[in-house]
């Protein structure tokens, strides 16, 4: 009887996770976006990657200079760099370490694929875990996709993309099988001139 009840109470917590969560993506399709630093929200937001990276797991930080300024959501920013970390950590069960890395990015010419030609910041997250397979990694961005099992929701990915879109920016992702996962957001920079 207490196997069952312990298994209810676990239903009714990941139930109001995934309620919350859905909550809160739906509630801040509203952009609160101000003009910022990403190395900036970064280093005032390192504390909480640690912590949310575990005990197993290392965080670097590596601040580019020159990153221009950008228009952005500090929280829904904070949430996606904590969503990335929290999914390289889940890809590294034997710990290891994640490189959070900002740097100016130009792209000068029009390529088929996003972004276009402009100045932007880019914020990469990198691990050396599992990565995944080519099928996986197509339907990385499609709602309530997980491969975390029953501990995932699928609406991780999900709400990094609309940040990124949100801001006219842009999410790119390469993974390899036994190599790991890097995972660029692009944001469109505002400084003139830049």
């Amino acid at each position: 009887m207490r196997a069952y009840i312990a298994a209810v109470r676990e239903g009714i917590d990941r139930g109001i996770e995934l309620t919350s969560q859905l909550l809160a993506f739906a509630k801040h399709q509203e952009l609160d976006a101000h003009a910022g630093n990403l190395n900036d929200f970064l280093r005032s937001f390192e504390p909480f990657l640690r912590y949310g990276a575990g005990p197993n797991v290392r965080v670097k930080l590596e601040l580019g200079s020159g990153v221009p300024d950008c228009l952005i959501d500090p929280a829904l920013f904070d949430s996606a760099v904590l969503n990335l970390v929290m999914n390289a950590r889940d890809a590294m069960p034997s710990g290891g370490e994640i490189h959070v890395i900002t740097e100016r990015y130009v792209q000068t010419t029009a390529t088929p694929d996003p972004p276009g030609p402009g100045t932007y910041v880019c914020v990469r997250v990198k691990d050396h875990g599992c990565g995944m397979a080519p099928e996986v990694l197509r339907r990385v961005f499609d709602p309530f996709f997980t491969t975390k099992g029953e501990k995932g929701t699928g609406i991780g990915m999900s709400q990094v993309q609309a940040l990124a879109q949100m801001v006219d920016g842009r999410i790119r992702i390469r993974s390899e099988q036994g190599i790991g996962t890097t995972v660029d957001l692009l944001f469109p920079s505002i400084q003139t001139g830049s």
